[in-house]
């Protein structure tokens, strides 16, 4: 091992370490706010709606992410109207390129996800704030949401973990991520043990202040739950 070679790979994968974050934390916002849309179709009594939900989840979960961000890259252009309206300015860049196919990728993940804590959000809980009169918005934002926010959190957690190494895909569109700059060095120095290991301690730390951060909020929503435990003999 040469520690300072390692020493110089490592300085030159952090400068790009902005980027990757920038492609997380985009997607990841995107896509939740997509998700939540998502989630609401696929439980309104509209049939329509629900099946377009359904359609949109089974074709994001079932297809590859890889596939579904060379289809955005190069094939958004391909459709006139797109070419030539406003917003061919913004998706003919390869980091907006990136940041959608990952945005739509996780909202089809992330909406099951939600669903599924929305159905363990217990059926006395929505009974007893509506019989103090909640109803409508009021008693998604008081009692719904947290609960089953709550729920989510365990999975969702591993969802964004995903995110995190899913961004390495996005060298493949030209987004010199962290994976895309350690492919480059790895070319001009044909030392791949060196700069993979160099790029997977950071992913790894990446990942550990994540999962520190979700286990965190996991233990601030769950106080509840700590207080009955302390009640126990």
């Amino acid at each position: 091992m040469d520690f300072a070679f390692i020493f110089q790979t490592m300085k030159t994968l952090l400068a790009a370490v902005p980027m990757t974050l920038g492609l997380f934390f985009l997607s990841v916002t995107f896509g939740g706010l997509l998700a939540l849309l998502i989630v609401w179709m696929r439980v309104a009594k509209n049939p329509i709606l629900s099946n377009f939900a359904k359609g949109y989840i089974f074709v994001f979960r079932g297809s590859p992410l890889l596939i579904q961000m060379f289809l955005v890259f190069y094939g958004l252009g391909q459709f006139g109207f797109i070419r030539y309206s406003f917003l061919w300015p913004f998706l003919r860049e390869p980091f907006v390129c990136a940041v959608l196919s990952l945005a739509l990728c996780t909202a089809g993940y992330s909406a099951e996800i939600f669903r599924g804590g929305l159905r363990a959000v217990p059926a006395r809980e929505i009974e007893a704030a509506r019989s103090i009169g909640m109803s409508g918005f009021l008693l998604v934002r008081r009692i719904i949401g947290p609960i089953a926010f709550r729920h989510a959190l365990p999975a969702y957690s591993t969802e964004i973990v995903m995110m995190v190494k899913s961004t390495a895909l996005a060298s493949l569109v030209t987004v010199w991520e962290v994976t895309g700059v350690a492919q480059r060095l790895i070319s001009q120095t044909y030392r791949t043990m060196e700069v993979f290991l160099c790029a997977a301690v950071i992913y790894l730390v990446l990942n550990f202040l994540i999962l520190q951060a979700m286990a965190l909020l996991e233990y601030r929503l769950s106080h509840h739950r700590r207080a009955a435990v302390s009640r126990l003999p």
